[in-house]
């Protein structure tokens, strides 16, 4: 099937729910048979996450997820502020989140879900990092671990991590550094 005959027309919509990180819509579409039907979507500014490359370690994070009720460890990452570019919101939040700042590669951007939200995350690689915090936001509460690279790659892949930005962050930087 071309991707013309697949394509949902929006007919209509309604905002839900608008917070402070996220936007949900409910919106009336034609599908292509041409039937009706509804879509809930998450609306979300985008993300960044960084795989932080420290004498063969990498920097993670430890912090409760409250969405899934326990602590995960995983890579630092957080949310675009309006007009903030995905470069400078990586260096943000790897400065906010393990006090260090460090040169940025690009390594992929990709959608998280798109069945239900059209977040959209930035994905880095930090180098030659130099000790330089700024303040945690205020409801982060975040501990910041040191782990060896190729124990890293192993847990990745053995998926020992519960969190996708983490395991696929680390499975896309190991193919361009293993």
């Amino acid at each position: 099937m071309e991707e013309s005959n697949r394509k949902e027309e929006r007919i209509r919509g309604e905002v839900l729910f608008k917070g402070r990180m996220l936007r949900l819509e409910r919106d009336a579409v034609r599908l292509p048979n041409g039937l009706e039907t509804s879509r809930e979507v998450i609306r979300h500014p985008g993300a960044v996450a960084i795989i932080a490359l420290q004498d063969q370690q990498v920097l993670m994070v430890r912090q409760y997820r409250y969405a899934i009720a326990q602590e995960t460890l995983e890579i630092p990452a957080g949310k675009l502020d309006p007009n903030e570019t995905p470069e400078a919101c990586a260096q943000r939040e790897l400065r906010e989140e393990t006090g260090y700042r460090g040169t940025l590669e690009h390594i992929s951007t990709f959608y998280t879900t798109p069945g239900f939200t059209d977040e959209v995350m930035h994905l880095f690689s930090a180098r030659d990092l130099v000790w330089d915090p700024l303040a945690p936001d205020d409801d982060e509460f975040i501990g910041v671990e040191k782990i060896p690279w190729d124990e890293a790659v192993q847990k990745a892949q053995r998926s020992e991590f519960n969190d996708a930005k983490t395991i696929l962050g680390i499975l896309l930087v190991q193919g361009r550094i293993g």
